[in-house]
């Protein structure tokens, strides 16, 4: 049965009355779950960095510029995946207030295709930034601040990190 296990996500095993933080802060960088109040700076951030979030993060998200309906569904749907726990998505802003990124906690499968080499872990971690935060050294300081995170936030011991590009 493990070897045909791609279609399957393991939900996340989460404590009885796990409460996920709502800020998290790391260096010069803030996180705060991701919503819909955060549409016209998310748009703008993800349509002009296309390039670079392929490039990094890879998957199949985005495949196209993102229109402002669509992207407000999106939210949304993150919004209630935080609520009932399902996955975590956070928004990223630095200390001054400029729109950093992204970085989503997701069940494992859901992402990436579960085989038998990642049963072991219990979430897929993944984050992307701006083109300009790039530029910046923003992409690497995201992912030790995501790591740290989840070491001191979150009760998960296994963590995959599925981005096309992670920093050594």
């Amino acid at each position: 049965m493990q070897d045909n296990i791609a279609s399957f996500i393991k939900k996340l095993q989460l404590p009885q009355g796990f409460i996920p933080l709502t800020k998290l802060t790391h260096e010069d960088i803030e996180a705060r779950p991701l919503n819909r109040q955060d549409l016209a700076d998310d748009l703008e951030a993800v349509n002009s960095s296309l390039e670079i979030i392929r490039q990094t993060r890879g998957g199949s998200w985005p495949e196209e510029e993102l229109n402002s309906e669509f992207n407000l569904l999106d939210l949304a749907w993150h919004e209630r995946e935080f609520r009932d726990h399902d996955s975590f998505a956070y928004v990223v802003y630095d200390t001054s207030g400029q729109y950093v990124g992204c970085f989503y906690l997701y069940p494992m499968g859901e992402r990436t295709e579960l085989n038998n080499d990642l049963l072991q872990y219990e979430v897929d971690a993944s984050w992307w930034v701006t083109a300009s935060a790039y530029e910046k050294g923003y992409y690497d300081k995201l992912y030790v601040g995501l790591k740290e995170w989840l070491v001191s936030s979150f009760p998960f011991k296994e963590v995959y990190y599925s981005n096309k590009e992670i920093p050594s």
